[in-house]
């Protein structure tokens, strides 16, 4: 089965300057996930996090802390950045960090290999990829094309997720592009 390639949250509240949770590599992020995104025609599929309408149990606590981010799914806060859609590619929405589970697993074909890209390395990236490895998932992590709250955060989730190695690999877009069929490449 082919590798599907998972895009985590690649949102304007991660893209916006100024914004509580922008994260500082958002833009190379997004531009080498544009490099990997022809290689994945038709088996991509986008994460998008929003928050719950009524938050309940610790989630309370934490946008008490963040109240900016309290608004309705269909708020611009939460829509894709600039110049990144979806293009008719599954999107899975929801209310938690991590993303893995039955919806995700379904909108990927029940892939044996996911290759993942987004924000925020040290947040929803990790949650997502963390579950998915262990549901028996090959998941590839291309850190060149993940941003985190901050370089260090970043690389300290990177670090965190080779401890899981061999099943999540961190990964590059070179190393991802250049293992792929030159059909699969996606170049001009």
């Amino acid at each position: 089965m082919s590798a599907a390639l998972v895009v985590v949250d690649m949102q304007v509240v991660f893209a916006r300057p100024g914004s509580p949770w922008a994260a500082p590599g958002f833009d190379a992020a997004a531009a080498n996930l544009r490099r990997l995104l022809p290689a994945f025609a038709g088996r991509t599929v986008w994460t998008r996090y929003v928050a719950p309408r009524a938050p309940q149990g610790a989630w309370r606590e934490y946008f008490a802390q963040w109240p900016f981010a309290l608004v309705p799914p269909d708020d611009p806060l939460y829509g894709f950045a600039d110049g990144l859609d979806p293009a008719g590619a599954p999107v899975v929405t929801a209310t938690t960090f991590g993303k893995w589970g039955p919806e995700l697993d379904a909108a990927t074909g029940h892939a044996d290999e996911l290759v993942v890209a987004g924000v925020s390395t040290d947040c929803c990236v990790l949650s997502t990829v963390l579950p998915a490895a262990d549901a028996g998932r090959r998941v590839r992590v291309v850190a060149d094309a993940c941003a985190g709250a901050s370089d260090a955060d970043h690389a300290r989730a990177l670090d965190a997720m080779r401890l899981y190695a061999p099943l999540v690999e961190v990964t590059t877009v070179d190393e991802v592009l250049g293992g792929l069929p030159d059909e699969g490449r996606g170049t001009t």
